[in-house]
């Protein structure tokens, strides 16, 4: 058949045709510069823009899913498809920011903004320097979490990730909440929770009504990986650093005992009259298996933080009970924000020239990785376009959602930095960390 009568049989071809002809590469737009990290979804890279502002931005490029050990193509993964999704509906200072998609070549790229820094480089900055996280920067990086906590919790996102690997800091000491790959929408959800995915949040962040089995879970469990982050920063090393049961032959999720352990061991034995309806839950035989312990956190807070109210925050981040511990908005409220020395719009501002801190580490070796396969074929781009309105119908959906049930501007935005000072710091050179997810 000629390209004439396909053009007959088919008039939009020729549209298409012009189209692709027309659309920009991933390559085209921008420069790669390196490689910056690898995880469950795919690789996070380097790039300058190819615009005249040439802004430096992180490219996110998904892995395709696959079935079983097959590498068959099945199009983008549900991961992908609710992190555009959400991306393209928020705005917030403290929530990294999605520039665009680019679906080329079974391949789908989110470009955001680029951070240089990330919580977890800190921890790990201060622990190889045998240093504490000075206070002033300590208390700012916590506040700054929580504003952009709130800002999405009023948006009705539970992020379910919260770890330091996922929490960005640009130069000028700005926190940015990063990778909403398990995020969820509570407001109207396609579905319950709990049929999602089975197992959320790094384990060593995981609420102790997750690792009790909740089938109903909210906002709350974001609260307390916020309390596990903010005991990192404080100790260098995870306040809860239990060892992984891994899932059985069937993929069913074990009791998470060794973990839950590591809790009581601080916190203490949760009871009844703590935690209504704590006997109700899944697990709640085997957590009466374990040995009794009593509360320490005041004990453990005396070391490291040395400040009565930051234990009562602490304290509050930590509730057994999900419905009496801290929400985002109360958290920001807590009087140990109110004590010197107050939180900054920059974290960084209190640190002199020579204390700033080292740049994410760059690698060159698996660049080549980033650049696109051929162009794709005619039948590869009919089913890309399909792919591509999924994305937008699920996004529609979502936006329609936060338009019929919209959320206050003002919380957790730069209005709660209101009565906060600014400031500058310097930022050192590269340095080793290891390969994590990102946003």
């Amino acid at each position: 058949m000629t390209h004439q009568q396909n053009t007959l049989n088919d008039p939009m071809k020729m549209y298409r045709d012009k189209r692709d002809m027309a659309r920009k590469r991933v390559t085209d737009k921008y420069a790669i510069q390196g490689f910056i990290s690898s995880g469950t979804y795919g690789r996070v890279y380097k790039a300058q823009s190819k615009e005249s502002d040439g802004r430096i931005h992180a490219i996110k490029k998904f892995k395709p899913d696959k079935e079983g050990d097959v590498v068959t193509y099945t199009g983008i993964s549900q991961s992908a498809i609710r992190e555009i999704a959400l991306n393209r509906e928020i705005s917030h200072e403290n929530v990294v920011a999605l520039k665009e998609v680019i679906l080329e070549d079974k391949s789908i790229y989110m470009v955001f903004e680029f951070a240089e820094h990330d919580f977890l480089q800190v921890i790990h900055h201060h622990s190889q320097s045998r240093t504490a996280v000075p206070m002033p920067v300590l208390k700012s990086l916590t506040y700054q979490l929580l504003n952009g906590l709130l800002y999405l919790h009023n948006a009705h996102i539970i992020h379910r990730d919260l770890k330091p690997a996922n929490i960005l800091i640009t130069a000028g000491g700005v926190v940015k909440i990063g990778d909403l790959g398990l995020a969820r929408l509570t407001y109207q959800p396609l579905q319950p929770l709990f049929m999602g995915d089975k197992v959320v949040v790094t384990i060593w962040y995981r609420a102790p009504e997750l690792l009790l089995g909740a089938k109903h879970y909210n906002k709350a469990v974001d609260v307390w990986a916020v309390g596990c982050v903010m005991a990192e920063l404080a100790s260098l090393r995870p306040i809860f650093k239990g060892e992984e049961a891994k899932l059985d032959a069937k993929k069913n999720v074990p009791f998470q005992k060794d973990q839950m352990l590591k809790i009581i061991e601080v916190l203490g034995t949760p009871e009844e009259r703590d935690w209504p309806g704590l006997k109700n839950l899944p697990e709640y035989s085997s957590l009466q298996r374990l040995d009794k312990y009593h509360d320490r956190l005041g004990e453990w807070c005396r070391t490291r933080l040395n400040s009565k109210e930051a234990f009562e925050l602490l304290r509050q981040l930590f509730a057994y009970d999900p419905d009496n511990r801290l929400t985002a908005k109360e958290a920001l409220q807590h009087k140990w924000f109110q004590e010197d020395p107050r939180p900054t719009l920059n974290a960084f501002a209190s640190l002199a020239p020579n204390q700033g801190y080292p740049q994410r580490r760059i690698t060159h070796d698996d660049a080549p990785s980033m650049i696109p396969l051929p162009a794709a074929s005619q039948a590869q781009t009919q089913t890309q376009a399909q792919q591509l309105a999924q994305v937008q119908a699920q996004a529609a959906h979502l936006s329609q959602q936060l338009s019929t049930h919209p959320h206050s501007g003002k919380a957790g935005s730069a209005a709660s930095f209101a009565s906060l000072s600014g400031g500058a710091a310097g930022v050192g050179s590269g340095h080793a960390r290891k390969k994590t997810r990102l946003g």
